[in-house]
């Protein structure tokens, strides 16, 4: 008999996020982001509202992972259990590609090393079974990492609760590994339909959004042919490029005297 891996996905309920930003101090504990955080925190019309809300990697998964197939250098890989890494530093070649490709924003820029950088749901604690950095600390269960038995059993399920992980940008329906807690009413989130309701502080003369009209549909990377590499064994782990070959000696008398 095979055995049956249980995944666990991240499950993000606006509703309970209190800004303390506790999870953002945990995720620099993370040796993949040599301290610096990869998770945001979002203010939400502070003049009119408290309400903030945790934004990380949602590892996308219909279509799979949009940053990694649109990379040149198959930098970003995706393991097994569907977890989207950042970009390999030795292959990464700074085109941004990701960051134009990912419909949540979330891939980071390292300016210094020229690569990108992200979430990887803390791939080297949940890949031993361990939960995420922000998910562990977070005292209210706005980041909360497990089954969803165990989210269940958490009662926010008796509470209306409900988790969503169908989201719509225009035509675009992008289908994700985490979940977005929203009520029992929800099927999906379209995010165009919310920001037509929202103002933003801008005047009733701003033009029409496009993306309804200028968008295409996402074919899967195999469909499309793009190459797959293997993963190495510790993917969170970062590698530094290989060293400069050693160059030849001299091939003249010199070169034959020193080999003597």
């Amino acid at each position: 008999m095979p055995e049956t891996v249980t995944i666990k996905q991240m499950f993000l309920d606006p509703s309970r996020c209190i800004g303390c930003r506790s999870c953002v101090a945990a995720c620099r504990e993370c040796d993949t982001h040599r301290g610096e955080s990869m998770i945001y925190i979002d203010y939400i019309e502070r003049a009119n509202t408290v309400a903030s809300s945790p934004t990380v990697c949602m590892h996308c998964e219909d279509p799979l992972a949009p940053c990694a197939q649109v990379c040149p250098a198959q930098a970003i890989l995706v393991s097994p259990d569907g977890v989207v890494h950042q970009a390999d530093e030795t292959r990464c070649i700074y085109c941004r590609n990701c960051g134009y490709a990912c419909p949540f924003g979330v891939p980071k820029f390292d300016i210094q090393g020229h690569y990108m950088r992200k979430c990887n749901l803390c791939y080297d604690r949940t890949s031993q079974g361990k939960g995420p950095m922000c998910a562990t600390v977070c005292p209210t269960q706005a980041i909360f990492y497990g089954t969803y038995e165990e989210w269940l059993a958490a009662g926010r399920g008796q509470q209306g609760a409900k988790p969503v992980n169908v989201f719509y940008f225009g035509r675009q329906r992008v289908r994700t590994r985490n979940y977005v807690v929203l009520t029992e009413d929800d099927e999906a989130l379209d995010l165009l339909a919310l920001l037509d309701k929202a103002s933003l502080g801008l005047g009733q003369e701003a033009p029409a959004a496009t993306a309804s009209r200028n968008a295409a549909d996402w074919v899967d990377a195999r469909t499309a042919g793009l190459p797959e590499r293997a993963a190495p064994a510790q993917p969170w782990t970062p590698r530094e490029p290989a060293p400069a070959p050693v160059p030849a000696s001299p091939a003249g008398p010199a070169g034959r005297d020193a080999a003597r």
